[in-house]
């Protein structure tokens, strides 16, 4: 009998455990904010009774201040994430609204993405972030991008902008209709396709 370990297992078992590092920070974050919303929700006996509209009010009103989680995903990638404000929709379960947004990617290849937004929900379920309004893209590589959505994924380097995208950068200023971002499987970095409607303005200068 070999004394051999399996490499395959071993494998599976770091990727597990890179996973971990993002997904428990995330659920910790929702946790947080649920205990949050209930203890604030239950009032202790004899408080001083509120009208209904007072009491939804308070409760829409909740929120978290300044959270900030980081982690690592699976390939290496270093990605941490920070708001002015955290807040739980109602009725939403799963659901977090965040104000002010910053992100930052950091890739296994050293590539650097800074990420800004307006706001942002993040879908715990689904590990995604819904960037919207003055979304901005500053990249290691000397490029600035602009779009009005972008979605994120929580534990891997994939942004998708879905709609007109707008980068100025060391070739000069481009438009297209739509852009993704990935880090492939090669290993080779990260590579940002632009599509839809391309147009190029060759400024090296």
């Amino acid at each position: 009998m070999s004394g051999r370990a399996d490499p395959s297992r071993a494998d599976r078992h770091s990727r597990a455990v890179a996973l971990l590092k993002v997904v428990l920070p995330l659920a910790a974050l929702a946790i947080l904010s649920t205990l949050f919303l209930l203890s604030r929700a239950m009032a202790p006996e004899g408080a001083v009774p509120f009208a209904d509209k007072e009491i939804q009010d308070r409760l829409r009103d909740q929120q978290i201040t300044g959270p900030f989680f980081s982690g690592s995903s699976a390939d290496g990638d270093q990605i941490s994430f920070s708001a002015d404000t955290l807040k739980s929709p109602e009725g939403r379960v799963g659901i977090n609204r965040a104000e002010g947004v910053r992100a930052r990617i950091v890739t296994a290849a050293g590539a650097t993405y800074q990420l800004s937004a307006d706001a942002a929900e993040l879908d715990i379920g689904a590990n995604t972030a819904l960037l919207d309004g003055n979304v901005t893209i500053l990249t290691s590589q000397g490029y600035r991008l602009n779009t009005a959505q972008l979605t994120s994924g929580v534990s891997n380097v994939t942004l998708t902008a879905p709609g007109k995208v707008t980068a100025l950068g060391p070739i000069g200023t481009l438009d297209a209709g739509a852009m993704t971002i990935t880090s492939p499987d090669t290993g080779n970095g990260t590579q940002m396709l632009f599509t839809e409607g391309v147009k190029l303005v060759y400024d090296p200068n």
